[in-house]
């Protein structure tokens, strides 16, 4: 078999090449184009792509000029029953949550970060709230409970250049627990018919 034109082999990508499509992802984020989760899974992928090609799949389905914008803060209820986050929702950089005989749960894998630092400080009285981030999520979690606890439970390796999440926790009688989770890869996804495809049981 003859070798291909110089033409059409794949061209090698660059460090450089391999930053630029990240800051491009990261930009997608800002905007709102791509959730938190589908952020990691293709981060992920840029650093370990081989060839231009690769990097030019992963942001193929991105304008090629961005429009930043961030949300500075929020605020999240739980007083007597649950002020629930979940799906696709904007992140602010800060975000409070004060449960008291009650709960409010924050999924952050569908939902749409907006700055490369996010804090989430949850107060919990005869309460508390479950944080689920990303597989890959750079995250860590401070605070103090008394009469009851807090925990947190990574699985899975940071990605390089991933959103850092801090969760403050505070609970009295409660409190407050941060796990990660995976779904199906965001190419899996597509196949499988895009943001509405089935997904499996659990988180």
């Amino acid at each position: 078999m003859p070798d291909p034109a110089p033409g059409d082999r794949p061209v090698r990508a660059s460090d450089a090449e391999r930053e630029a499509a990240v800051a491009r992802l990261r930009e997608a984020s800002v905007e709102g184009r791509v959730t938190f989760e589908e952020l990691l899974e293709r981060t992920g992928d840029a650093y370990q792509a081989r060839d231009r090609a690769d990097l030019e799949a992963l942001v193929a389905d991105l304008p090629a000029q961005a429009a930043p914008a961030r949300t500075p803060g929020g605020f999240v209820l739980g007083i007597f029953g649950g002020g629930d986050k979940r799906g696709r929702w904007r992140v602010p950089e800060r975000i409070t949550v004060l449960n008291v005989f009650g709960g409010s749960d924050l999924d952050l894998r569908g939902a749409v970060v907006t700055s490369p630092e996010v804090t989430i400080t949850v107060v919990s009285v005869f309460g508390g709230s479950d944080v689920v981030v990303p597989a890959g999520a750079d995250v860590a979690m401070t605070g103090g409970a008394l009469f009851g606890g807090n925990d947190i439970e990574i699985t899975h390796p940071t990605v390089p250049g991933s959103p850092a999440v801090t969760v403050r926790a505070f609970s009295l009688f409660g409190g407050t627990d941060v796990r990660d989770a995976e779904r199906p890869r965001w190419r899996d996804r597509l196949r499988g018919g895009g943001a509405d495809a089935p997904r499996p049981p659990g988180p």
